[in-house]
C-alpha cells in the first residue's frame, strides 16, 4: 500500500530570542543609516564641493559681532551664514591655485596670528581686571576738583585796530547796545551773530590777557579800555558768573569706566614692555617714529 506523507502542518511559532536580537540590530542600523545624513546636516550650514561648512563658523562670526556691540538679529544670522559659505567657496578656490603655499600668504598669516593673539591677550586682561565703581568715583572727584572754580559768561567785540576799538567804546558809551554793536562790528565769526556771547567758561580757557581782564569785571561791567591780544583788540562785558557746573557721577560713569579700563590696559602694556629682556631701544614718547 502506498503510504501518503503526513499532511504538512503550518505551525506559527514565536521568534526566538536570537531572532529578535537580529531584527532589532537590523532596525537600529537602518535607522542610523537614515538619521546620519540628517545629523550631519544639522551640524553644518551647507556642503560646498563635497566639503561641509560647520555651523560653528557662523557662531564664531556672531560672537565676534556681539563683541563689537552688534545685536544678533535674524538678518545678521542670515548674513553670517552667507558669509561662511562664501568664504568656503573662496578658500577652496585659493587652495586650488596653491596660494596657501606662497610666501606672501605665509607672511600675512604670521601677522594675522600675532594680531589675534595680542587682541585676545588684551581682551583677557580687561575681563580679569575690570574697573570698580570706587575707582571711577575717585577719578570723578579728581577731575571735578581740577575743573572747579568760577565760570564767567562774557560778551566781547573783536576788532583789528586800536582806533576801531576806541570808536566801538564811544558807541557803547553813547547808548548803543552791546549786542547790536557786536553783530555789526565784531570780527569774531563764532560769536558776532550771537551779540558777542561766549557763554560760560573759566578764565583759563581764554588767552591770558583776555582772562585777566574778565576776572576784574563785576556783573554788568565792560572794559574801559580795549584789551589787546594776539587776535586784535577786545571790548569785554561780563554778563554773569557762577560756580563751575559739573555733570553728576551717574551721567559720566560709563565714560569714566571706559577711561579707567583704557588706563589699566596701558599700564599693563608698559609693564610688559619694561619687563621684557631686549636689546632694542624704543623711541622716546613724542620723539621721531
Amino acid at each position: 500500500a502506498l503510504h501518503s506523507k503526513p499532511p504538512m502542518t503550518l505551525v506559527t511559532s514565536h521568534p526566538t530570542k536570537a531572532t529578535r536580537m537580529n531584527l532589532k540590530t537590523t532596525a537600529v542600523l537602518a535607522a542610523a543609516a537614515i538619521l546620519m545624513p540628517l545629523a550631519t546636516q544639522a551640524q553644518n550650514v551647507a556642503v560646498v564641493n563635497g566639503k561641509a561648512v560647520p555651523k560653528a563658523r557662523v557662531a564664531a562670526l556672531l560672537k565676534q559681532a556681539t563683541r563689537g556691540g552688534q545685536a544678533v538679529t535674524p538678518e545678521l544670522e542670515q548674513r553670517a551664514r552667507d558669509e561662511v559659505v562664501l568664504r568656503e567657496i573662496f578658500v577652496q578656490a585659493a587652495e586650488k591655485r596653491g596660494i596657501a603655499a606662497s610666501e606672501a600668504y605665509k607672511s600675512q598669516m604670521e601677522l594675522a596670528r600675532q594680531s589675534v593673539l595680542i587682541g585676545e591677550l588684551f581682551r583677557d586682561y580687561k575681563e580679569k581686571n575690570p574697573g570698580s565703581e570706587a575707582e571711577a568715583k575717585a577719578e570723578y572727584d579728581k577731575v571735578k576738583a581740577q575743573n572747579g572754580g568760577t565760570e564767567y559768561r562774557a560778551r566781547h567785540i573783536l576788532v583789528e585796530k586800536e582806533e576801531d576799538a576806541t570808536k566801538v567804546l564811544a558807541e557803547l558809551k553813547a547808548g548803543a547796545t552791546f549786542e547790536d554793536v557786536a553783530k555789526k562790528s565784531s570780527k569774531d565769526p563764532g560769536s558776532a551773530e550771537n551779540g558777542g556771547d561766549l557763554d560760560y567758561a573759566k578764565p583759563d580757557s581764554y588767552v591770558p590777557e583776555f582772562g585777566a581782564a574778565l576776572t576784574k569785571l563785576k556783573k554788568g561791567e565792560m572794559t574801559e579800555t580795549p584789551v589787546k591780544t594776539q587776535f586784535g583788540y577786545h571790548i569785554i562785558k561780563l554778563e554773569d558768573s557762577r560756580e563751575a557746573q559739573f555733570p553728576g557721577f551717574d551721567e559720566v560713569k560709563p565714560q569714566l569706566m571706559q577711561r579707567l579700563e583704557q588706563t589699566k590696559l596701558q599700564r599693563f602694556q608698559e609693564e610688559l614692555k619694561k619687563s621684557a629682556k631686549t636689546d632694542y631701544k624704543f623711541a622716546a614718547p613724542g620723539g621721531p617714529q
